[in-house]
């Protein structure tokens, strides 16, 4: 029976701009995980995300818990199992979990300091090696990132194939390093000869987030500059990591993330510029077709895989 505390209880939530079945999500998800992909370390990735889990816990109403993955393959599985409601992707791994059945919506990417949410793989040697070409580093060690990482080794691979060298038969030897900063530091302490990584621009790379930190020695324990590493190899543009959600959520519900990470940049700038040490400008909205682009690279690589 419509009550008048019912109709002043619907009357209140149209104020807010919420309709009465809005609030409904919350007793089916009283909580929401976020899955980040270890880009960093894992200190490092929890200590980058907290403002933002903090700011969409206010922003949504319902706890937001922080899930850092032990690889990229556990946020895939984990918004698979639908553990995560929320995601943060790598092109590569959003297309993977696409491509595997996972039912995803992305939403944002983030939008770098070049105006563009896209970014680059690059091959870092050291400045004092005498690899100065992807050519001088036949028979060396390579650092891969991990197996659905975009720039870490799916676009390494893409690339370098395009520019006649297969990654397995071209390098003695390549190996996966768990996470960008882990591919850095084995290039900085000498146990590889070049290590793949994301770059965004000049001055907005994981490895210059890395000096930032002062995580960055030599292997004396000397501290390192970006003048020490030299990019020998630099792919095409690629599509920009992306926020997700799963597709099976209630859309009032995902409307509301939505327009929580739109809202991030000024909502919470301090959260936001956490994010990116300060240098991304803003989000930009995507969909699944954005990513076909790398779908397809990822389809060549299969096939690449099957033929070798």
């Amino acid at each position: 029976m419509i009550t008048r505390r019912t109709l002043a209880a619907a009357a209140a939530l149209a104020l807010l701009g919420l309709p009465a079945a809005a609030q409904d999500w919350k007793a089916t998800y009283p909580e929401l995980s976020l899955g980040v992909i270890p880009a960093e370390n894992a200190s490092g990735t929890a200590d980058r995300y907290a403002p933002l889990t903090a700011y969409l816990t206010k922003a949504l109403g319902v706890p937001v818990k922080l899930r850092v993955a032990s690889d990229y393959a556990a946020v895939i599985e984990g918004q698979r199992a639908g553990n995560l409601q929320i995601a943060f992707y790598g092109a590569a791994s959003l297309a993977r979990a696409a491509m595997t059945g996972v039912k995803l919506e992305p939403m944002v990417s983030p939008v770098h300091e070049t105006g563009t949410a896209g970014y680059y793989s690059v091959i870092y040697a050291l400045a004092s090696s005498p690899y100065k070409t992807v050519e001088d580093l036949k028979g060396k060690k390579l650092a891969l990132v991990d197996p659905n990482s975009t720039s870490g080794n799916q676009a390494p691979r893409f690339f370098l194939k395009q520019a006649g060298y297969d990654v397995d038969t071209h390098f003695g030897k390549a190996v996966y390093a768990g996470s960008h900063e882990n591919a850095v530091l084995a290039l900085t302490q000498g146990t590889v000869d070049a290590a793949a990584n994301f770059w965004n621009s000049e001055t907005d790379s994981n490895l210059t987030r890395m000096l930032t930190k002062g995580v960055v020695k030599d292997a004396a324990g000397k501290p390192m500059q970006k003048s020490d590493f030299r990019i020998v190899f630099k792919s095409g543009a690629l599509p920009g990591d992306a926020y997700a959600v799963l597709a099976a959520l209630p859309d009032d519900l995902k409307a509301r993330i939505r327009q929580a990470f739109v809202d991030l940049p000024k909502a919470d700038t301090a959260a936001f510029n956490r994010l990116s040490d300060g240098k991304d400008l803003g989000v930009t909205p995507v969909t699944l077709k954005d990513y076909q682009p790398v779908m397809d690279m990822l389809k060549a690589n299969d096939e690449q895989r099957k033929r070798s």
